[in-house]
């Protein structure tokens, strides 16, 4: 009996560094927390109106949701002329869209606001694995 007790205590004692080597999985930034972030950024940079705002976000979800689509195909045919012909695609549609909601001159500003985050969010995302630390929540 003892030495079962005496093996079974040595096996606990092996396994314990092993399991504290393994770490949480990665976490992964929430969308639900970046879209917030992205609303409030794009806002901020356009300058919308309330009148405008109640516009234009139905009219950009629909956008986003159709981008967020060809995203999808191109994540399973890797074809990236494709991608960007159907991005392209998206934004002539939805040029015409926006126009409902805002001035020309905010259209143009809108792409650039948008392209501008999605470029923070990647070097932001870049410099956190860089020092080890998680995405936000």
């Amino acid at each position: 009996m003892k030495k079962l007790f005496s093996v079974f205590v040595i096996l606990c004692w092996l396994t314990m560094p092993a399991h504290s080597q393994v770490g949480p999985p990665p976490r992964q930034p929430n969308p639900g927390v970046l879209e917030t972030y992205k609303i409030g950024f794009i806002t901020n940079r356009l300058l919308l109106t309330p009148e405008e705002a109640q516009r234009f976000w139905p009219i950009y979800r629909l956008y986003s949701g159709e981008v967020r689509q060809a995203y999808a195909v191109y994540r399973t045919d890797k074809n990236e002329l494709q991608l960007e012909e159907a991005l392209l695609n998206i934004k002539k549609k939805y040029s015409v869209e926006f126009l409902k909601a805002i001035p020309p001159p905010k259209i143009n500003d809108f792409f650039k606001a948008e392209k501008d985050f999605n470029a923070f969010i990647s070097k932001e995302m870049i410099r956190r694995q860089m020092q080890g630390r998680p995405y936000p929540q």
